[in-house]
């Protein structure tokens, strides 16, 4: 499936690639349906061309990967401010391509109610299965939508948890393609882990996850840790290939959301207001 991106997802900053995967010379890479060529020189710079541009494009470096962007951003790469200490841990989990729209994937990440079902015995089990109410809303200030309050008992909520705790939860999509979550840390209280999902569109039915953690946890390897991200991810990957239709409704009616969707809800309806349509059921004007 492919067609033209709209003004409003080329004017954003994607991930592309993690740093560290990105060798000296030139290499394939796809963004928005359209083909890119990342090239490292060996002064180690980077520079990434469109096939139908003949300059290069905006690109920078942050967070441990290559980000671009087709368009003209208003804004820079979305700050995560716990990145800046020292004490954290960067994990780079692996690119892992999904048949699915970029947009379903960020909406799924936000999704509690699938825990018990989908990621049994880790982030949770029966019969602890109720969404607790919490708070969602569009922080029009930095143009982000956010849901706090969030709870939810967890048999494993990290690699590191000894045993079964009540986790909280915030949810941050700081873009259309690019959410974070801020779950409670075993090993610091009153401290996060912090853990992103950044979504690269190849189409708008196929895209690429890079999901990334930055850690308070000096004792797991990190191996094991990048398995445990895999592991959830990969379980997540069988529901998102599996769902139809594989673009995200943003039509009325479409879909019947619950209460335990209410950040799905605020998340379509700040797509609808950005006027954001790749990946979506809806075709741009």
């Amino acid at each position: 499936m492919s067609r033209p991106a709209e003004k409003a997802a080329l004017d954003q900053w994607y991930c592309i690639e993690a740093l560290q995967d990105i060798a000296e010379g030139t290499m394939a890479n796809r963004l928005l349906g359209i083909d890119l060529t990342v090239s490292r020189a060996a002064d180690g710079a980077i520079t990434v061309y469109a096939v139908d541009r003949s300059e290069p494009l905006q690109a920078t470096e942050r967070y441990g990967y290559l980000w671009v962007t087709l368009g003209q951003p208003e804004t820079d790469v979305l700050p995560i401010p716990e990145t800046d200490e020292d004490d954290r841990r960067v994990i780079v989990c692996g690119a892992i391509s999904v048949k699915a729209s970029g947009l379903r994937i960020v909406e799924n990440f936000l999704d509690m109610a699938h825990f018990p079902f989908v990621h049994t015995d880790i982030l949770g089990a029966e019969p602890n299965t109720e969404v607790l109410h919490y708070t969602t809303e569009i922080r029009r200030d930095v143009d982000e939508v956010w849901a706090t309050n969030c709870q939810f008992f967890q048999p494993q909520a990290a690699l590191s948890a000894t045993g079964g705790i009540m986790t909280q939860y915030m949810y941050r999509v700081a873009n259309p393609f690019a959410t974070i979550l801020y779950k409670t840390c075993p090993n610091a209280a009153n401290r996060w882990d912090v853990i992103c999902l950044f979504v690269q569109p190849l189409d708008p039915d196929r895209c690429r996850a890079h999901p990334v953690m930055f850690l308070i946890d000096d004792v797991s390897a990190l191996t094991d840790l990048i398995h445990f991200q895999q592991l959830i991810f990969l379980q997540d990957r069988i529901i998102l290939e599996n769902q139809r239709p594989r673009l995200l409704p943003l039509e009325p009616r479409s879909e019947i959301p619950t209460r335990a969707d209410a950040s799905s809800i605020a998340y379509r309806r700040w797509l609808k207001e950005k006027g954001i349509t790749y990946g979506t059921n809806v075709q741009a004007a």
